[in-house]
């Protein structure tokens, strides 16, 4: 499938996006899934590219990739200095070998393949799916559905003390545009925003701007995840102009206000 769509759509460069992802739930229930269908599809779409004569390759990582206890800010040379957080380190080491693939093409064939890791997106048309959401959407759906039925009380999982960087996703997309454009060298680049903010905040926050005012109930069963996230950015800065524009806030409003307009029931919206 992949040598008939390179053949017939004959692209001069290929970023790949695609991925199965999800929050911790979905990775604790999917590791095997998460592990397998992310690295064979970015195995065998990279080393396709290769053979059809794909000008460039964009390979996107994840920041799971990096070590559970990486010090913060996370630079790019530590991401082989421990094993990922185990609630998606299957997940984080199947994206991290498209880096290891990308780097030895590189060396062996001279095909020019780069590897970005992005922080986690948020923005209008996230995935909203209560079984495979990240935190962003799945929060505002809490908290909304809540109002909607009348719920004095979400629950969330863990204790609120980690803590993780956002990218809004406009913002995401001008960075991989940038980088494929300018950028061609074998070293990963981060991309972040360089913003850091509790889960607690981050809860608190989204049920101030979705209106919700109930009881907010920490199910300290649950597992936290990694303690810190917050990535180095100045490689990005430095090869490629970047910098993140979009204000969290804002940037969370847009992201609530489309979920209402658009998925939400419509009194919601009003």
């Amino acid at each position: 499938s992949i040598k008939r769509v390179l053949n017939e759509s004959r692209p001069n460069i290929i970023i790949h996006l695609a991925a199965v992802v999800g929050g911790i739930g979905a990775n604790q229930e999917n590791p095997g899934r998460f592990f397998y269908d992310n690295l064979m599809m970015g195995v065998k779409l990279l080393d396709q590219a290769r053979l059809a004569g794909v000008a460039k390759f964009v390979a996107i990582g994840t920041i799971c990739s990096y070590p559970k206890f990486t010090k913060v800010p996370f630079k790019e040379k530590d991401l082989w200095d421990g094993y990922p957080e185990e609630t998606n380190a299957p997940y984080g080491l199947a994206k991290k070998m498209l880096l290891v693939q990308s780097q030895a093409y590189r060396q062996q064939y001279g095909y020019n393949s780069i590897f970005l890791l992005p922080v986690n997106l948020y923005g209008p048309g996230d995935n909203f799916s209560p079984e495979s959401s990240h935190v962003i959407p799945a929060l505002i759906k809490k908290c909304c559905d809540a109002m909607i039925s009348g719920q004095q009380f979400i629950t969330v999982w863990g204790t609120g003390k980690p803590t993780r960087e956002f990218l809004y996703v406009d913002d995401a997309a001008r960075a991989i545009l940038l980088a494929t454009a300018k950028y061609n060298k074998s070293e990963p680049v981060n991309l972040g925003s360089g913003f850091e903010i509790s889960i607690k905040e981050l809860v608190h926050l989204i049920a101030r701007l979705t209106g919700f005012k109930g009881k907010i109930i920490w199910d300290k069963t649950k597992p936290d995840g990694q303690p810190r996230r917050r990535l180095d950015i100045t490689r990005a800065q430095k090869e490629f102009g970047f910098k993140a524009k979009m204000d969290f806030e804002e940037g969370l409003k847009r992201t609530i206000a489309w979920y209402k307009e658009q998925i939400a029931f419509p009194q919601m919206s009003r």
